[in-house]
């Protein structure tokens, strides 16, 4: 039995191999090389040898390689409070047939397989059918509501270069470049040279500005917007250009017209090294795009009904309204974020997911936890920095649950401040500082501020009270070298990696404090650094001795008949042992024993995803 069940886990796991494309070997002259997408990702010399420790050579060359293309596929999150992936799957078919895409490809209802002798044989046959299509719903037990897309690349691009007779060239940006990778257009902002002449509806190589090495030991461009573009070996920047050219495309603007602009499309991309389709304002409230590690994220927590559930850095709210999916909208989900916009975001995420489970808070994760204050039965704000006029009182058990409060708008800020905040002396005078009257008149003059671009208002927490959640959820803000496509990995340090990491652990010290004793804390991030992730997990179990990594899965499936109950384990084991660093400091990682107990989401593996961390805390009895 044991057998058929790691037979079937391989089946699940080849989803994954038939969705990636393999490279194309193309014969190259020197122009096809110079005209090509073939990167280099840099890094800061001590942070590679650093990588290098923990990974090897070649594992990490192969990293570095997979960092600087974008995944083979797109990931959807289908909502199935109001959707199903069958339902889906044929909404997205039928869009894309109408926009002519050149991933739609035959029925994907007339390829038959083999059903497996544990599955029912008509559903093996619909789900292999799926499969075998540019659009598939995933074969992992517990994660079918998840669909996946195919893209296209790398293609080879001929961008009509003739001897002495380069073709018009736009570069753009590294971020940019980033962005238009994963299928976005090549906006005005992002431009940061082009060929002279180029008028609107030109056809135009697009080319990338990475940062490279500079005399002083950090990174420069070597360029300034507006720099005129020749195609010869005097332009500047013009062999660090070789084997960064992304697509082919046709401006919407003329060269003077892009640098006079402030925002809009300068390029319409037509012809791209990589085609990923784009889901912007397609099916929304039905289906989210989302990695699938984030995905497998929520899973790890196991959200149950009813539970009182935090995720404490939220923004922008995937992996929150995943929770709340998964607790089929019955509980409490909380989602904080020390950003005014971001919250804005969620709540609109959330509205447009309906799911009237989530309430959004700003917070900073650093301040999460709110301490009783035994002289007092309430705690009174006085709040006009975000929202103007906007005075709010919190009664101490509101913060019980979850921070909220009731909001009295009123239009003289000054008379209640001081109606309100001065309990002890009633006749004293507030005072109100000339500068805080020259910033309310110049927030009057100039309208809202970059905390109010979005308008609205958003609802403040003075933070939650110790053992209060069943469940937290720490996505940590990170270095976020996980992310892909990357174009440039040099602006981190060994410096600012630790760095990382100390800011984590001050999070996770907030995080750990309000879970109750039995409830559960996972720690997630979207890097490859080991030192946010495998040493959080050693700093967190050596610190807390309450606390223990729970499984997040199990990779060994013995009977189909358990699969609704199992939680989707995918991500690879953990990295062991330790790292000492020229100053002497050592960096201590996981055990033996601990490595199958959390996820690493390798981007060069099969799976093709992100590069991506979790771990799982059970947290036990405090008193011990």
């Amino acid at each position: 039995m044991k057998k058929k069940g790691r037979d079937l886990l391989t089946a699940f796991r080849k989803t994954f191999l038939t969705l990636q494309n393999p490279t194309p070997q193309i014969k190259m002259d020197a122009s096809s090389e110079r005209y090509s997408y073939n990167p280099v990702l840099r890094w800061n010399p001590q942070v590679e040898d650093y990588f290098i420790k923990a990974y090897g050579s070649l594992h990490f060359a192969q990293i570095s390689e997979a960092l600087t293309r974008p995944s083979c596929y797109s990931c959807i999150r289908v909502n199935t409070l109001k959707s199903t992936s069958d339902a889906v799957i044929e909404k997205l078919q039928e869009i894309m047939k109408q926009s002519g895409s050149k991933n739609v490809v035959e029925d994907i209802n007339t390829k038959e397989t083999k059903a497996s002798n544990i599955i029912d044989s008509d559903m093996a046959e619909k789900q292999s059918s799926l499969q075998n299509g540019p659009i598939s719903k995933c074969q992992i037990p517990g994660l079918e509501y998840v669909v996946f897309v195919k893209g296209s690349g790398p293609h080879a691009i001929d961008y009509g270069y003739a001897p002495g007779k380069p073709p018009k060239e736009v570069l753009v940006s590294r971020k940019c470049a980033e962005a238009v990778l994963r299928g976005a257009q090549v906006y005005v902002p992002g431009v940061m040279a082009c060929s002279s002449h180029v008028e609107e509806g030109d056809l135009v190589a697009v080319s990338v500005a990475v940062e490279q090495p500079i005399s002083d030991g950090g990174w420069g461009l070597g360029i300034t917007r507006g720099t005129v573009l020749q195609g010869l070996q005097t332009d500047p920047y013009y062999f660090e250009r070789n084997g960064l050219f992304i697509g082919q495309g046709t401006t919407m603007l003329s060269r003077a017209g892009i640098f006079r602009a402030s925002q809009g499309i300068a390029v319409d991309m037509k012809n791209r090294v990589f085609n990923l389709p784009s889901f912007h304002d397609v099916l929304e409230g039905e289906i989210f795009l989302q990695n699938l590690p984030s995905i497998v994220t929520a899973h790890a927590l196991d959200p149950q009904k009813g539970e009182r559930v935090l995720d404490m850095c939220a923004a922008p709210g995937g992996k929150t309204t995943a929770i709340a999916m998964l607790m089929k909208g019955e509980g409490e989900v909380i989602a904080a974020d020390r950003s005014h916009n971001k919250v804005m975001d969620i709540q609109k995420l959330a509205a447009e997911m309906g799911l009237t489970c989530i309430t959004a808070y700003k917070l900073d994760a650093l301040k999460a936890v709110c301490k009783r204050n035994g002289s007092s039965d309430m705690t009174t704000l006085c709040y006009n920095k975000d929202n103007n006029d906007v005075i709010q009182r919190s009664e101490l058990r509101s913060l019980e649950n979850g921070g909220s409060s009731t909001t009295i708008v009123g239009s003289n800020v000054d008379t209640a401040c001081k109606e309100n905040v001065s309990n002890e002396k009633p006749n004293e005078r507030t005072y109100v500082s000339k500068a805080d009257i020259r910033k309310n008149m110049r927030r009057m003059r100039n309208g809202p501020g970059r905390n109010q671009s979005l308008g609205g208002r958003v609802e403040n927490s003075k933070g939650f009270l110790p053992n209060s959640f069943d469940r937290v959820l720490l996505d940590a803000p990170c270095s976020a070298l996980g992310l892909r496509p990357r174009l440039f990995g040099g602006e981190e340090t060994i410096e600012t990696l630790r760095n990382h990491g100390k800011y984590q652990r001050r999070m996770f010290d907030q995080a750990v404090q309000l879970v109750h004793p039995g409830g559960v804390l996972v720690y997630s991030t979207c890097t490859i650094n080991p030192g946010e992730n495998e040493a959080l997990v050693r700093y967190a179990l050596d610190t807390y001795k309450f606390l223990s990594l729970a499984p997040q899965g199990y990779p060994c499936i013995t009977t189909i008949m358990l699969l609704k109950n199992l939680h989707p384990r995918i991500g690879g084991p953990g990295l062991v042992g330790s790292c000492e660093f020229p100053d002497g400091y050592i960096e201590e990682w996981l055990r033996p024993g601990e490595e199958e107990l959390v996820q690493r989401f390798d981007p060069s593996s099969p799976l093709d995803t992100i590069g991506f961390f979790i771990a799982k805390f059970v947290v036990g009895s405090k008193d011990t």
